[in-house]
Order: structure tokens, then sequence, then C-alpha cells
């Protein structure tokens, strides 16, 4: 943005605050020296689809549970305030409930609330919810999510990541006279909006906007969902380096599987802010004839699976609205080898897989269903009768792999693990001198990669930070990269050449013991 407004001067003046070697650091190296916390998002949106806010708090809090396994110290709820039988204008006030604790401590905080009616019903309304496991900050209800903007809650966000200049934003925001009341680093997030909407050019700024300009101040890795009583009814989600899917509901036809990408216009005035072209209905997807929909935006599949199965993954730089009840997705700059649009995919898991069922933990019940994974990660792809191994995601660069000079295993925990087990297997079957690296050292070293070399990369959720890093530092050189996930529609699936589905089945367990399995057996 480069206007002469206040709010386009955000980065001048953050680079004033900001010390010289700051700038000499590549945004990778930084990244790839965090350890991501595994936060929990979800967030509900129901358009013209009758809901109680009792209702409304029951899914939010239901998905919250599904993503428990994810560890956390706190969690909180973001709801609209009001109790009047007029939806919108019970969205001009936004409740925050939020407790230090497991979900059913906050669960038990919600009954205690004496100032919202359980009852009223909404037909349009937004509420979002967060686990949060303590980076920045104590374990409290102040440095719970969802963070706000000010005292009147004008603006809230949840978060899932962390924000390296997180300390010049909040420098140069208390300078602006914005009084922060927590530790985090996601407060800094919920303050730059309003900033941002306080020193807004035009009266008609659309939600989107707003965060498309709070995103390119941010360095780090976010996934984050924004809500406004200023945007009644409206929703923003936007990611860079951490997941967010969306779930979409609706017993009517869908106007496209596929959501077109709508970029900015750049706009023949340079001292103008890019535009939004004018949304269509060729570039939203909506029921037909504006019907009911629901939407879940969720940082994991396993909250929305019970809701529907139909989900679009958002890619890195993604900004996801929706503004009666029509999704959008928008980009700032068109870059090679974007996907002109994002399609709507049905997930193969169901609801019994992701329980723990009579199990005392679901790393015992991933444990006894090894035997089963190990049989479906083979189906279809192994013949006995002539003893081969057909590999579909693989077969069209079969030559390639014949014809490279070395293999390299990259992967973080679990997964290099399993890297290490098989490394002396494929040196003996292949004849090529093999490597298994840590990707965060792999980074660090600035390792030399050759274009005759194939980079493999194991994730169980493909999203695994410095393994992304990783296979992007790879493609910059050339190699061909291979994905070995256990997650479809993942970025590791999604960003390499080539790759295999493991095929193991949701893995809730932090020891991740089907992919152990099953990764050293496809590596």
């Amino acid at each position: 943005c480069t206007d002469s407004g206040d709010g386009a001067k955000m980065l001048t003046h953050l680079e004033d605050l900001q010390p010289p070697e700051v700038h000499l650091f590549k945004r990778s190296h930084i990244l790839a020296k965090q350890k991501f916390p595994r936060f929990g998002i979800f967030a509900y949106l129901n358009y013209h689809v009758p809901r109680s806010r009792r209702e409304i708090l029951e899914i939010l809090l239901k998905g919250l549970r599904r993503l428990e396994y994810r560890g956390y110290d706190s969690a909180g709820v973001g709801i609209d305030g009001g109790n009047n039988k007029d939806w919108e204008s019970n969205a001009k006030a936004i409740h925050l409930i939020k407790q230090r604790g497991k979900v059913k401590v906050l669960d038990e905080e919600i009954n205690k609330q004496q100032d919202i009616d359980l009852d009223v019903e909404f037909d349009v309304h937004l509420g979002i919810a967060h686990t949060r496991w303590a980076t920045h900050g104590v374990p409290s209800p102040v440095n719970s999510h969802p963070q706000r903007s000010d005292k009147h809650n004008e603006f809230i966000v949840i978060h899932n990541g962390i924000i390296t200049n997180y300390k010049d934003l909040r420098k140069f925001l208390e300078s602006k006279g914005y009084e922060f009341e927590s530790e985090t680093d996601t407060e800094s997030i919920a303050k730059l909006v309003k900033y941002m909407y306080d020193n807004r050019e035009s009266d008609d700024i659309s939600f989107a906007t707003l965060v498309e300009q709070v995103t390119q101040q941010l360095e780090g890795a976010f996934a984050l969902v924004f809500k406004s009583v200023h945007f009644p009814g409206e929703a923003v989600g936007t990611r860079r380096g951490s997941p967010l899917l969306i779930g979409v509901k609706s017993d009517h036809k869908l106007s496209t599987d596929h959501i077109p990408v709508v970029y900015r216009s750049s706009g023949k005035d340079k001292k103008t802010c890019p535009t939004l072209p004018r949304l269509s209905q060729d570039t939203c997807l909506f029921p037909i004839d504006e019907k009911a929909v629901e939407y879940y935006f969720a940082s994991d599949a396993s909250a929305v699976i019970e809701h529907t199965n139909r989900v679009i993954f958002l890619e890195d730089d993604d900004i996801a609205a929706v503004s009666e009840g029509r999704l959008s997705i928008h980009r700032i700059k068109r870059r090679a080898g974007d996907h002109p649009a994002r399609a709507i995919n049905t997930l193969q898991m169901e609801l019994q897989q992701i329980m723990k069922g009579n199990f005392s933990s679901f790393m015992q019940k991933e444990i006894f269903e090894q035997p089963e994974s190990v049989v479906n990660t083979m189906r279809g792809r192994v013949n006995f009768e002539d003893n081969t191994v057909t590999l579909g995601g693989l077969k069209d660069h079969i030559k390639e792999i014949q014809r490279c000079r070395r293999l390299i295993l990259i992967a973080c925990g679990t997964s290099y693990h399993a890297g290490v087990a098989t490394r002396q297997v494929l040196e003996e079957l292949t004849e090529l001198p093999v490597m298994v690296e840590l990707a965060s050292d792999f980074l660090d070293r600035n390792t030399p990669v050759f274009r005759d070399d194939v980079c493999f990369f194991i994730s169980q959720s493909g999203e695994t930070a410095d393994s992304l890093l990783a296979l992007r530092y790879c493609k910059e050189r050339g190699a061909l990269t291979v994905g070995i996930t256990n997650t479809v529609g993942s970025s590791i699936s999604r960003e390499t050449d080539c790759g295999v589905h493991i095929n193991a089945g949701p893995e809730i367990g932090v020891a991740s013991t089907k992919l152990s399995l099953q990764g050293a057996k496809w590596s």
C-alpha cells in the first residue's frame, strides 16, 4: 500500500523502530527457528440457519473438544452479546468468555453467565473459539484467546502460530495511544486491525481489505479468524505457515465446487491502495437461490467432520471472507504457479475414527489399529501375485527418480526416525547415497541441494513448519520433491511435485505410532 494515509505509513514507521540487523535476516530463517505451538482454532457461522445461543455455544465447545488432543492450558469463546430478538442488534456487541484450564471449565463458566440469554435465537451469527498453549504470558483469562482490540471488543481474533515482530508492532501501537492488557503476541494483531479501521480512508472499506492490510505487517506464522461489531455476520480467515480449512454445509445446491481466487487490482493512481474487484456470483461460493448455509473454520479437520465432509483447504496468504452468506477467497499478489481456484474437497474420514472408544487413550487405540493400518496402506498398491508395488502418485516421475544421484529424506520428530530406520534398506535397494536430515538443521546449514537430487518430505500432518520451509528451499534449487503424508489436502501434499498418501487413518496421539510404521514402510 503506497498511499499517504496514516495507516499506509505503517511499514515505514515499523522499519524506523527496528534495529538494522533485523532486516538482514531472511524471513525463512526467522521462521525456521520457531517451534510453533499447536493451538486449536474453531469458528462457526450460521447464515439463515436459526440457532439459539445455547446451540451455538454447544457447537463451539464441541469443536474445541475435538481439538483437545493438541494440548492446551486455557480456552475461550467470542459470541454476539445482545439479548434482543433482532440478530443485527445483538451483533453490535461482542461477549467474551475465557477461562484457564480445560474446555469443561470454560463450559462451567458459560453456564455462570448472568447477562446473556442462552435461549435467544440468531438467524445469522458468527462465533469463534480457541484453545491456547501458553507461549507469550502465563495461562490466564486475560492471555487467553480471543484477544480483543479494546475494552468495547470492536474487533476480536483467534490465532494459531507465533508473530515474530509483535514487539515492534506493540511499540508502534503504544506510541499511537493503544493500551495493552495481555502479554500475548496476538493482542498486537487485534489492536492493529482497529488501528487500520480507525485510520481508514473510506467508510465503505471491507472487512477483508482491513485484514489484508494487517497481514502485510505481520511476520512469522499464523492462522487467524476475525470477528467485528462493525461487520455483523461476517467472518474473515487467513493463514501463513499454519493450517486453516473451511467446512461448508448446506442442504441446497452450491454455486460451484471450485472457488476462483480474486486478486487485488493495482489501480492507475499509485497513491491509492489496490482495490478488490466487485464480487459476483462467479467469484463466490453460495447456496443457489440464497438459501441457508453454514461455515466452519478450523485448524484441523477433526473439528468439522461431524458437521460436514466438504472442506476447502486455504493456501498461504489466502484471505477467505464470508459476507451475506457468500464465501470468497482473495490474494494480494499473483505469483507463478498459483492455482486459480480452491477446490471443495470431500474428507474420507468418519467420526468414529477420531473417537477414543473403549481405549484409555488415543495412543493405545492407535497402537491396536496398526495391523489394520498396514493393510489399508497396502490396499490397491501391492500385488502379491506378481510381487509388484504400484504407487499412482509417483508413476509420472519414476524415470526422473531413477536418474537421480542422491536421495534426501527430510522430516522432524517421529517422521525423522522413520527415515533413519529405512536408510539402510533404501541404500541397499537403490544403490544410491541416502541422506536423512532433520528439517530445522537442514535449513540452518544451508545444505547444498542439486537438480539431480530427489527430496522426500515425511510428515503425518503435512503441515510441519520446518519441513515446509525445507520443501520450498529444495524447490527453489530445482530438486524433485516427493511428499509422504497422512493428510489429504495438506500443504506438503499440495506443494510437492508428487507423493504417496499413507492411508494410516487419523492420528490423534502425539506419538504418531501409525505413521512411524507406515512412513518407514513407504520411505
